[in-house]
């Protein structure tokens, strides 16, 4: 009797670390795709014993044929159902993030300059900025390094031409490819010694190139060309002469350096010069010696600016914003400096602030003799199909507006000649 008790215990025993050792499979199955939270067996479908399962399968095996493995599918669905769970945490938590990540003292400083300035259109316009899950990406391609799989690819994913209209000025080896819906094309890293095939960029940065509309052997100079996307997109257009690209900035030179690395090759990357001139003075160290100036001006740059993530910076930088348009006045002087009589010059920023586009443009009119602006509005026209513009500008300027569906900018344009 003591023997049969004996091993009655230890058959119990046995029987109760079996039951524990597949509890705790199911469970450990389940913290896999549980995160931090520990997942209740209701929640998991399996919330009855394991006697009581056993109980319920044998009576599935006389009733339905091969349904031995009812309760492993019975768990993946529920697993894929938890997981699924969780994406959608993930995706809600994501959002947040980006939420939180908006710089409320430059929102604030915004909202009362922007509602001045822009009145009911500010509202959409905030919404685009402030939500970075509905932005767009343009995707211009690399015509020194050519991939008819690239272009097939963008196609399937929903990508079209980003300019189709009878432009002034558009060749036709200047490709860019943009789709309606938010999102963006994976990025390409640099690698040493290999060009990447395209660049991803805010369509309505490509508006300035198109204006300056730059011909085979004229000398060009880029007077602030970090991070260098213009620039790629001005050797995509023509051939220069001469190709001066600037920037006084050392960490900002070194990134333009590296794009043009990644993106022209050596033999004409070698008639490419890059400075770290002082823009302001570029002028009067090499006076009426370009056929065409970009002045992609250092600005505000609104969309960076809302997500400042060190508010001490960000309110410095309010601070200084007055000063900018002294900054980009200077600039300009330069510019027509070095520009040759019959010269065009571009100018351009990111942001919305007037005191920073058409108060500088219209100063720069007003004080200097020797230049008049250029008529614009017909390349405005061409491309309105993809880009919203303000109303009410003069025909030398543009200013794109981001909106849903159309979130590119803000982008301001003008055009000047030299006389």
């Amino acid at each position: 009797m003591a023997n049969r008790a004996l091993c009655h215990r230890r058959s119990l025993q046995v029987s109760r670390q079996s039951a524990q050792k597949r509890s705790c499979t199911s469970i450990s199955a389940a913290s896999r795709f549980s995160a931090a939270k520990p997942v209740a067996a209701d929640e998991l479908g399996s919330g009855c014993s394991p006697d009581c399962c056993s109980q319920r399968m044998g009576y599935l095996k006389t009733q339905l044929p091969g349904v031995e493995n009812y309760r492993g599918f019975h768990l993946f669905v529920s697993l894929t159902f938890l997981f699924f769970l969780l994406s959608l945490k993930l995706e809600n938590k994501t959002k947040e993030k980006l939420q939180k990540q908006i710089c409320q003292v430059v929102l604030d400083h915004f909202e009362k300059q922007y509602t001045t300035e822009l009145g009911d259109t500010w509202t959409s316009i905030r919404d685009v900025l402030t939500h970075p899950l509905c932005w767009q990406y343009a995707v211009l391609l690399n015509k020194f390094s050519q991939s008819a799989e690239l272009e097939n690819t963008l196609h399937v994913k929903g990508y079209h031409p980003a300019f189709q209209g009878p432009l002034p000025y558009l060749p036709a080896s200047l490709k860019c490819y943009i789709r309606r819906s938010p999102g963006r094309f994976p990025a390409q890293k640099h690698q040493a010694g290999k060009l990447k095939e395209y660049y991803l960029l805010n369509a309505a940065s490509l508006l300035p190139v198109l204006a300056l509309e730059v011909k085979d052997g004229e000398d060009v100079l880029d007077l602030c060309a970090a991070p260098g996307g213009k620039s790629v997109a001005i050797l995509q257009c023509a051939y220069p002469g001469q190709f001066h690209c600037n920037e006084y900035d050392d960490l900002r030179s070194r990134w333009l350096k590296q794009t043009i690395e990644s993106f022209i090759p050596d033999p004409l990357i070698n008639l490419i010069k890059v400075s770290q001139l002082d823009g302001r003075q570029i002028g009067d160290l090499q006076p009426e010696s370009y056929d065409k100036v970009l002045v992609d001006a250092p600005c505000s740059n609104d969309r960076s600016w809302l997500f400042s993530s060190d508010i001490q910076q960000a309110t410095l930088r309010l601070i200084q914003r007055k000063e900018l348009s002294s900054l980009q006045f200077q600039l300009l002087r330069s510019a027509i400096k070095a520009l040759r009589p019959g010269g065009s010059l571009v100018y351009s920023t990111c942001t919305l602030s007037k005191a920073e586009n058409s108060d500088v443009i219209n100063l720069i009119l007003n004080s200097c003799s020797n230049v008049m602006p250029v008529d614009i509005s017909e390349m405005a026209k061409a491309v309105s199909q993809e880009f919203t513009f303000l109303g009410g500008t003069q025909q030398h300027e543009i200013l794109v507006l981001p909106e849903k569906g159309r979130a590119w900018g803000p982008m301001y344009v003008a055009k000047l000649k030299k006389m």
